[in-house]
């Protein structure tokens, strides 16, 4: 690319009057041990950069707006200082991060940086590194000469200067991989490679072995021509797991970066959030996204995959066509999408859409959807799946009543999360559907419920005993202490349980956050949670989005309006829970008979009345992309995240 002495010109591009903006001085990262990282791509001329570039004089003025307003950029080792306690960070502490090695960060952003003093880490892909002159390497799908990347000679330069400190990103895994049946290219290092010739997926010790080996050539590579190895690990695309992170510390590397848009944080400097700046941002806009406020109103279509499924092949693309066109034109911000197989509607999961080790595997089909939804449609999908309602192995894992000795009749079949066997099983299901699925986070299913005659099952009277409690369910309820300890037993419980399954989640695929269904009935009614073990509270603290089962029919009500008002004050009610509820209205009539679509006008009066009172995050259930309910005509405006994009 062009190889430019950095002029007075970039120096004095920014104009005056952008150094300081009033109101826009960027707020101080929040809390003790906070920071804020900035991602970079390419920088080149002004006006010529592709979407994830930034041109140089925007490149300056971000530099000049942030030094007026009180930020310093800090290196790596200004951050293991601060985490060690040798010395504070700077009230406003910047990491400035740039990715894939491109020959601008010698050109344009090191004579920037010096003329600044402030230091910089740079990532490499070591593959594309040693290609040779002349030669070329694949960036995408796109044949990329050498030339387009700095030498290691410029890199040792840079290295010299005490700037700028060089990160591992990868030998050869900055790609994509075959990771699906249908043909689907995901991103090499969290993607299980599917092989089509056998029909099956790389296996854990496969996966291991070839991501372990990636990151060893990286590390020697990188020594051998820095002198150095690198300490810290940039993930390609942002995507990363666990079991990754372990690898890249065995290796040396305890810090790593990856693209999620939050703080980072001295007490977890394994997973440190990034800004993605792409599309030549301005000053203004580099402005409020470090103000790391949550600007976003969350819209969300709950999705039925097995309304996408048939066993006809090519109608079950014409039905995942219909969903991703339908998801587009509506514009959401995110799916709800069904990753279990529930064709009788009950509630529990008879089969599941993903390989697993536990269940038969209706279709190889959550991965396709899920991918198709994001890369087409760009929504953030959450995969939603039960926490209890799996089939048993033997009748005495199940859920059952004090009262009757048998399973509750109006909620799914459940298993006991008092049994630690019934943990692990459930949990190797969950980490399964991360090893084979791309999704942005994880929906609890409703049926984590228990009632206040539940759970007399072997385990459930097991963990009574364990607990101090009385072995006879009837005494715990008639003693209104005894009836509250065991309240607050089941609702922990099942709160550990979904806590437990998202760690084992991590393990193969991060970030990943967490919703959970909720009633409405225990929002209303706080009392009420010893029928549900469901505390408004409990999950505001123990999820990123609680998704509040806003259904006025489901419920009984005879003024819908009203109701909607009630559950919303009672949110409002907690401090902070607006920012963290989701407000599921219904969008099918389950008390008619036959069931039957709520009119789309009722639908859309009824969101725009939660967006009037304060709601931030809201959607519906069911979304019957096949038949176009609700209208897409009537609710778009509604439903489209961008029609609301700003907090109050």
């Amino acid at each position: 690319m062009r190889v430019l002495p950095l002029t007075r010109r970039a120096l004095m591009a920014a104009p005056a009057g952008l150094l300081v903006l009033p109101g826009q001085g960027g707020a101080q990262p929040r809390g003790a041990g906070r920071f804020a990282a900035l991602s970079y791509h390419e920088v080149g001329l002004d006006g010529r950069g592709p979407h994830y570039s930034i041109s140089e004089s925007q490149f300056v003025q971000h530099l000049s707006w942030m030094r007026a307003n009180g930020w310093t950029a800090v290196s790596l080792d200004d951050l293991l200082a601060a985490r060690d306690g040798r010395r504070a960070l700077p009230e406003k502490a910047a990491l400035l991060t740039f990715d894939d090695g491109y020959d601008d960060f010698h050109a344009r952003v090191f004579p920037v940086l010096r003329a600044f003093g402030w230091p910089g880490i740079f990532a490499l892909v070591t593959s594309w590194m040693e290609v040779p002159p002349g030669g070329t390497f694949a960036y995408g799908d796109v044949p990329t000469p050498r030339g387009a990347l700095m030498s290691w000679a410029q890199a040792r330069e840079m290295q010299a200067s005490g700037l700028c400190e060089f990160a591992a990103h990868t030998h050869d895994l900055h790609r994509g991989v075959p990771a699906n049946p249908q043909g689907n290219v995901q991103p090499a290092l969290p993607t299980r490679i599917f092989d089509r010739a056998t029909g099956s997926y790389e296996t854990d010790a496969a996966w291991t072995r070839r991501v372990e080996s990636d990151l060893a050539r990286c590390v020697q590579i990188m020594r051998a021509r820095l002198g150095r190895a690198p300490r810290s690990m940039v993930w390609p695309y942002g995507r990363t797991n666990g079991e990754a992170v372990a690898i890249a510390r065995r290796l040396g590397m305890p810090v790593a970066l990856t693209l999620d848009p939050e703080l980072g944080r001295l007490d977890r400097l394994e997973s440190i959030g990034r800004l993605l700046l792409m599309n030549d941002p301005n000053v203004p806009d580099l402005a409020r996204r470090l103000r790391f406020e949550e600007t976003g109103r969350e819209r969300v279509l709950h999705v039925d995959l097995d309304h996408v499924y048939d066993a006809d092949a090519a109608q079950q693309e014409r039905n995942l066509d219909a969903l991703v066109e339908r998801v587009a034109r509506l514009g959401p911000s995110a799916v709800y999408l069904q990753a279990f197989a529930d064709p009788d509607g009950d509630g529990a999961a008879e089969a599941l859409y993903f390989p697993n080790r536990h269940l038969p595997m209706r279709a190889d089909l959550f991965n396709r959807v899920s991918w198709q939804l994001s890369s087409r449609a760009g929504v953030e999908v959450y995969a939603w799946m039960p926490v209890l309602a799996f089939p048993p192995r033997d009748p005495s894992e199940v859920v059952v009543r004090s009262d009757t000795g048998a399973a509750h009749p109006d909620w799914p079949r459940r298993l006991s999360p008092f049994d630690p066997r019934i943990r692990a099983r459930i949990g190797e299901i969950y980490e399964d559907l991360a090893k084979h699925a791309p999704m942005a986070g994880l929906l609890f299913h409703d049926d984590a419920v228990l009632s206040d005659f539940e759970d007399a099952s072997p385990a459930g009277r097991a963990a009574l005993r364990e607990a101090g409690l009385p072995a006879d369910i009837a005494a715990i309820r008639a003693d209104a202490a005894l009836l509250a300890r065991w309240t607050a037993l089941k609702t922990r419980t099942l709160v550990d349980l979904t806590r437990e399954l998202h760690m084992r989640a991590l393990r193969w695929r991060v970030p990943l956050r967490t919703a959970r269904n909720m009633f409405a009935l225990p929002v209303l009614q706080p009392e009420s949670e010893a029928w549900f073990a469901q505390s408004l509270p409990a999950f505001l603290a123990a999820y990123d989005r609680t998704a509040v089962m806003a259904m006025p029919l489901m419920e009984g009500a005879r003024d819908p309006e009203a109701w909607l008002r009630r559950l919303h004050a009672a949110v409002a009610a907690h401090p902070g829970a607006m920012e963290k509820t989701v407000f599921e209205l219904q969008a099918t009539d389950w008390r008619s008979r036959p069931a039957r679509p709520v009119p789309a006008a009722t639908l859309r009066a009824q969101l725009r009345l939660l967006q009037r009172l304060g709601a931030w995050h809201m959607g519906w259930y069911p979304d019957d992309f096949l038949r176009n309910h609700p209208d897409a005509a009537t609710v778009a405006d509604v439903i489209g995240a961008a029609s609301f994009p700003f907090r109050r």
